[in-house]
């Protein structure tokens, strides 16, 4: 079995640097994925959490007894498809400062 093992900088050595060749698969390298180590916090337990930057459109789908109102959001780092659609009341609980600046209530 092949092992390689990553040189990680200071800030990253909790996270296990040793991989078997099994595990990795080939990358095409694309400029417009890469994201600069500097832009993203990491929290002390490694965990990473994305920010929504702007809601880009919203719908309403009809359900069988109810409406849901899914949004459009565009994510801070994300690449290639840089948006999801999400859960309006979720997204407005969470990021309450995404709906200030564009509110879509008025809209029928």
């Amino acid at each position: 079995m092949v092992a390689y093992q990553l040189d990680l900088p200071d800030e990253l050595s909790q996270i296990q640097n040793t991989f078997g060749g099994g595990e990795l698969q080939k990358c095409v390298s694309d400029e417009s994925t890469i994201i600069s180590f500097c832009d993203i916090q990491v929290e002390e337990s490694l965990n990473y959490v994305e920010k929504p930057i702007v809601v880009l459109d919203r719908k309403t789908k009809g359900l069988r007894n109810k409406d849901v109102k899914p949004v459009k959001v565009q994510w801070q780092h994300w690449r290639g498809s840089e948006w999801t659609w999400e859960v309006e009341d979720e997204m407005r609980k969470h990021y309450p400062d995404l709906f200030a600046s564009t509110d879509f209530e008025d809209e029928v």
